[in-house]
């Protein structure tokens, strides 16, 4: 375990009691790499902005409920994408007109549908959109996130081994896609 997940489970640990300056050392120690992560994911920088808060409340609410088995940094990557995730699911939601039929009254993408289509050719979003959701988790975390395989591994609870068979399958799957 690096010395940094150690002093950031350290500082969790006081978080949980209710340690103000151990919470913002932690927002120090975490939110710059935090930000760029979610601004890499997300191309509204005021958005982006309003998770990385959204994840550090979060954090100070649910310190006492982490995992010492995982990293520090994982637990607080996992509450950031989850709370983007959110994020995008309220900023697009919209409501129908009165009088249309209830099953399209709320309709919405999902995030990584809306940034798929964003940030790539049509047809290589169809292709990672057709990937199976664990090796689109591994391509994502290791493509787009700029994750090592042994954070991939932390973030994801699988071992080093899986992440490495899943970004050379997913890898393999849209070569052929693509060719």
């Amino acid at each position: 375990m690096r010395d940094q997940d150690r002093e950031d489970e350290r500082l969790l640990r006081r978080v949980a009691r209710g340690d103000r300056g151990a919470f913002d050392e932690l927002y120090g120690r975490n939110a710059g790499w935090l930000a760029v992560r979610l601004r890499r994911r997300c191309g509204d920088p005021e958005l982006a902005a309003e998770v990385l808060q959204d994840c550090f409340l979060t954090a100070w609410r649910s310190a006492a409920g982490f995992d010492p088995s995982r990293s520090a940094a994982g637990w607080l990557w996992t509450i950031a994408t989850s709370r983007l995730i959110d994020a995008h699911r309220r900023h697009n939601v919209r409501i129908q007109p009165v009088g249309e039929p209830v099953d399209s009254a709320i309709t919405a993408e999902s995030a990584e549908d809306e940034v798929l289509a964003r940030a790539f050719s049509p047809e290589l979003a169809g292709a990672l959109h057709r990937l199976s959701p664990e090796l689109r988790a591994v391509l994502q975390a290791t493509v787009l996130d700029g994750r090592t395989v042994r954070e991939t591994s932390e973030l994801l609870g699988i071992p080093e081994g899986t992440v490495k068979t899943r970004a050379r399958k997913a890898r393999h799957i849209l070569k052929e896609a693509l060719a």
